[in-house]
């Protein structure tokens, strides 16, 4: 086996594994969901739309890196490389939506930190 077939079978397999991650995710989503509604858990919907964003957000990942392996490594060619630049920066935009839409701030803003109150000391 030469080494472009293993590239572009590694390739295929970051591929499926992208699609398995998000069936997954989805149906791990769906899942929870019901059962914390069935137990009137709340938040529902909320978490429900959280952890579906992560199921997708790391199968966009996969998938991206799927495009890379089997783009640059096995055929570089200027046009399938301008593809692949397209495909990324698609991706990356619904990976940044997803995010602002998970996490409620852009992926480059630090979480803000819980302010804590400073040490009183006891005065006996």
């Amino acid at each position: 086996m030469e080494l472009g077939s293993i590239i572009e079978m590694v390739g295929e397999v970051v591929d499926v594994l992208g699609v398995v991650a998000i069936v997954v995710g989805v149906l791990y989503a769906i899942i929870d969901a019901a059962v914390r509604g069935l137990r009137r858990v709340s938040p529902v919907y909320t978490r429900f739309r959280r952890v579906l964003g992560r199921a997708i957000l790391l199968g966009l990942e996969l998938l991206v890196a799927a495009d890379i392996i089997k783009t640059v490594a096995v055929t570089p060619t200027l046009d399938s490389v301008a593809v692949l630049a397209v495909i990324v920066l698609i991706r990356t935009f619904l990976s940044w939506s997803l995010e602002l839409e998970i996490s409620g701030r852009w992926p480059w803003h630090k979480r803000e930190e819980p302010i804590e109150e400073p040490a009183t000391a006891d005065v006996a």
